[in-house]
C-alpha cells in the first residue's frame, strides 16, 4: 500500500506540474518614430530550456485572436514567438474588411524602408526579451504570412543577422532587387500555384535570389491559391488548404533546424 500511496503522490504531483504549465501570453510594447507599437509574445513555460526565438507577422489583418492562436500552435514547446504589430496600437483592421487591411498594408507598401526599419525594430524587441523568456539569440528567425511573407523576405534584405526566414504565400517583389546582395539568412518562400497575387513574381523573385548570396528554396505547392495557411479564408482566390498548410509547417520546421544547426 505504502508503494501506490507514493505512486499516487507522484502522480498527482506531475499532474500538478502540467496544470501549472501553461502558454505564455504577454504583451511586449515599442514606440518607433512616435507611433506605439503593440505585440504579444508566445511561448510555453512547461520547461525553462532556451530556445529559438521567432519573429512572426502576421497577415494583413495583423495583429488579433487568430493570429495568436495561429502562434501559439507554431510556436509549442519549440519556439518564443513575438507576433508583431507593423502599425501602430491605432490600427486594427477587423477580421473579413479586406478594405480595412489594405488601407492598412498601404503606406508599408509603398515605402519599403518603413517596412524594413520595423521589421527590423521587431526583431530587436524579441531580442530584448532573453532576459525574462528563455530565448536562445543564437538561433533567431523570421516567419511571416501574405503580407508578413512580404515583411519578412525584407528582413532578410535588409542584411539582418538571423538565421533563416520563411514566408507562407507572401508577395515576392522587392523595391529594389540589389538589396538581396546584403541577405545573410537562408531563406524560404513558399506559395500556391494558382496564386494569382504572388506567382506572376515568382521568375523576378528567383532570378533576385540567384544573385544573392543566400541560401534560398523556393517551393511551389500544387493546386494551392492565396492564404493557404488561414483557416478562416475561403474565397476562390483565398482558400484555406490544410493539405498545402500541413506541408508548409513541415517544410518550415525542417528548414529551420538546417538553419539553427547548420546543415544542409
Amino acid at each position: 500500500m505504502r508503494f501506490v500511496r507514493l505512486g499516487c503522490l507522484a502522480l498527482l504531483a506531475g499532474l500538478s506540474f502540467a496544470a501549472q504549465a501553461k502558454m505564455v501570453q504577454r504583451p511586449v510594447e515599442w514606440t518607433l518614430d512616435g507611433t506605439h507599437f503593440k505585440s504579444v509574445l508566445v511561448y510555453d513555460d512547461a520547461s525553462s530550456a532556451k530556445r529559438p526565438g521567432l519573429v512572426m507577422v502576421p497577415n494583413w489583418y495583423g495583429v488579433n485572436d487568430a493570429a495568436v492562436q495561429k502562434a501559439k500552435m507554431i510556436a509549442g514547446k519549440d519556439y518564443v514567438i513575438l507576433l508583431t504589430d507593423m502599425y501602430g496600437e491605432n490600427v486594427r483592421p477587423q477580421q473579413g474588411h479586406a478594405d480595412q487591411a489594405r488601407a492598412a498594408t498601404k503606406p508599408l507598401y509603398g515605402d519599403r524602408a518603413l517596412m524594413r526599419k520595423r521589421i527590423n525594430a521587431a526583431l530587436a524587441q524579441l531580442k530584448a526579451q532573453a532576459g525574462s523568456a528563455p530565448i536562445d539569440l543564437s538561433r533567431l528567425a523570421a516567419i511571416g504570412f501574405c503580407f508578413g511573407g512580404t515583411a519578412v523576405l525584407d528582413l532578410a534584405r535588409s542584411g539582418a543577422d538571423v538565421a533563416a526566414v520563411v514566408s507562407f504565400h507572401g508577395g515576392l517583389a522587392t523595391d529594389n532587387p540589389a538589396l538581396a546582395q546584403n541577405i545573410k539568412a537562408r531563406v524560404l518562400a513558399m506559395n500556391g500555384a494558382d496564386d494569382k497575387g504572388t506567382m506572376p513574381d515568382a521568375d523576378k523573385f528567383m532570378d533576385e535570389m540567384r544573385g544573392s548570396p543566400a541560401d534560398w528554396q523556393f517551393v511551389v505547392l500544387g493546386h494551392a491559391v492565396h492564404c493557404f495557411t488561414e483557416q478562416d479564408e475561403d474565397s476562390p482566390g483565398c482558400k484555406y488548404d490544410p493539405r498545402a498548410a500541413a506541408r508548409s509547417y513541415r517544410l518550415m520546421r525542417d528548414w529551420l533546424h538546417g538553419a539553427f544547426t547548420n546543415t544542409p
